[in-house]
């Protein structure tokens, strides 16, 4: 019979965590991780009141039950369920917005950085175009099509400065051009939710949050929906036959 030597216990080289510690470092865990779920505000979405306006969906009359941000980007399912938000995809949608908003999606308006009491301010500038090596028949062509609607070698874009600020490419240095608009024609600013400024000719227009602004229209169910279509079309043809023979 063939005896082996047992083999030495290996100990780890490192401390191993007391049980009684366990719960307190998930908590302390799980605080970090909430924190750092909740997304900075924006000027254009400044407190839970706006986000809740601007996605619609009738969301805003639970504003007084979400007060906070934190609240806002925090609260469970199941908490804003008992908090009173009906029905339950409402509260499916105002979760899928809460995602997209830490992601950093957001609909017409969300990148603006001048707003004052919920409304920006949006200009067309002139700005250079940037220059590539071009053959000079290529440089010919570029610039008199140009000239058409801008000066040689420019562009127009529309942009975000504060009240007040004249349209000059100086004061549009650094500053990112607006989503979800652009220059119609010579000079005109055209897009959802805009406000053309009277006696600037279309060159000057605000945004200014309104309720339903970033919301996700809901599809209009045709005969019952996609499950229930071909029963509820099927006995409309039985019924028209039997209206056609009788």
């Amino acid at each position: 019979m063939i005896l082996r030597r047992p083999r030495p216990q290996v100990l780890p080289s490192f401390p191993l965590p007391c049980p009684h510690r366990h719960p307190q470092c998930l908590r302390q865990l799980h605080q970090q991780v909430s924190a750092s779920r909740i997304p900075p505000r924006t000027p254009f979405v400044p407190d839970s009141k706006t986000f809740l306006t601007l996605i619609g969906r009738s969301l805003l009359q639970h504003a007084a039950k979400i007060s906070t941000w934190e609240s806002l980007f925090s609260l469970t399912s199941k908490q804003l369920r008992e908090l009173g938000v009906e029905p339950a995809r409402s509260r499916r949608y105002l979760l899928w917005w809460r995602d997209r908003f830490r992601k950093g999606i957001h609909g017409i308006g969300g990148d603006l950085q001048h707003v004052v009491d919920g409304v920006a301010e949006i200009r067309v500038v002139e700005v250079a175009r940037k220059r590539s090596r071009v053959s000079a028949m290529d440089t010919a062509t570029e610039t008199a099509t140009a000239t058409a609607t801008a000066s040689p070698w420019k562009k127009k874009v529309v942009v975000n400065l504060p009240p007040g600020t004249p349209s000059t490419e100086k004061a549009a240095e650094g500053v990112k051009n607006v989503s979800g608009v652009k220059v119609l024609g010579a000079h005109t600013i055209v897009g959802p939710y805009i406000e053309p400024v009277k006696g600037t000719n279309g060159t000057v227009a605000r945004i200014r949050v309104k309720e339903g602004m970033w919301e996700e229209r809901r599809g209009h169910k045709v005969d019952g929906g996609e499950r229930r279509k071909a029963e509820v079309r099927a006995k409309r043809r039985a019924e028209e036959r039997r209206n056609a023979s009788g």
